[in-house]
């Protein structure tokens, strides 16, 4: 089953196998679970040498002129494939890993965007391109939160003098779920939450790296920013002043709760990495579909967006 983005559209107590009871003083305890514990039953490592990636173009801008432009682009390996809402970025190319990366990791997976908008149209606004994950091809479909799955990758950010030089979102790494939204008839599904209505909808909480430009005062620095909290608002987390590799999860319990970890490095998630559980959105997750990535720039035809390089993107499930 592919994306809607897609084509077709307090106290810690310590357990085992990663598992986690957190509560609060006026909070009921919830189970938590460290991502990547269980099976990995989704990846890719990028190891192949004959990796590539078919754009297909021109790509896909349907959230802009409701453009569906097929065949979207897909990998070698049809593990990856553009989205069919915002279109894929317009470098996707395996590369070496820099160093630092996961031992023995010979290849990693490069993305960068300069026309982000709409095929030969510029909007001089931040755009957005996605790549997505073919989950389905593996876990045949949507997977329910009460096989606790979460997801695990790593990121390397580059020098900050590499950046595209401004001040805000660069990347994200953010998931597609499923879960039931309340609203008013003919309201907005994020805010109207006392509305007679219920429907079933997509949503897509996940990281986000935003850049900090320095102003001569300042240094240069990045922020993790986590979407999101009860109202889909972005919650500002880890503050980055050094650069390089860092491993970025999420892990979707029973009880519809997201569960976010972060750290520097390419070693495990722990327990230690936990940043926030939340109900992102005020929706819990009734299924996981997959992962994806969004790579962000300024849409004005001659700035390039920021190299973002990942590597061993995985789905894993505890039972």
């Amino acid at each position: 089953m592919k994306l809607s983005l897609g084509r077709i559209y307090g106290g810690v107590l310590s357990c085992s196998l990663g598992l986690v009871l957190v509560g609060g003083a006026n909070a009921r305890v919830s189970a938590q679970v460290v991502p990547g514990t269980g099976t990995r039953i989704a990846f890719d490592n990028f190891e192949d040498a004959s990796w590539s990636y078919e754009p297909n173009l021109p790509k896909s801008s349907s959230n802009l002129d409701n453009q569906e432009r097929q065949p979207g682009g897909t990998s070698s390996n049809s593990k990856w494939y553009e989205s069919a809402l915002r279109g894929q970025p317009d470098v996707v190319k395996r590369v070496p890993t820099p160093a630092g990366g996961l031992p023995g990791s010979k290849g990693s997976l490069s993305m960068r965007t300069l026309n982000s908008g709409v095929p030969g149209y510029h909007t001089y606004k931040f755009q957005q391109d996605d790549l997505i994950f073919n989950a389905g091809m593996t876990t045949g479909g949507y997977i329910s939160p009460s096989r606790t799955p979460s997801v695990v990758c790593r990121v390397f950010l580059p020098p900050f003098e590499q950046w595209e030089q401004r001040t805000g979102t660069s990347f994200g790494f953010r998931v597609d779920v499923v879960g039931t939204f309340q609203k008013n008839e003919g309201g907005g599904r994020w805010f109207w939450r006392r509305g007679p209505m219920s429907t079933t909808e997509a949503f897509w909480p996940g990281f986000f790296i935003q850049f900090n430009k320095g102003d001569g005062q300042t240094k240069d620095s990045a922020t993790l920013l986590i979407r999101g909290d009860e109202y889909g608002h972005e919650i500002p987390s880890l503050q980055i002043t050094k650069t390089g590799w860092y491993t970025l999860g999420m892990s979707f319990t029973p009880d519809g709760v997201i569960h976010y970890y972060a750290k520097p490095g390419v070693g495990a998630l722990t327990q230690a990495d936990h940043l926030v559980s939340k109900i992102a959105y005020g929706t819990r997750v009734e299924n996981f579909n997959t992962m994806f990535f969004n790579v962000v720039n300024q849409d004005d035809g001659h700035t390039w967006s920021t190299e973002w390089i990942v590597d061993d993107p995985e789905i894993y499930v505890l039972h």
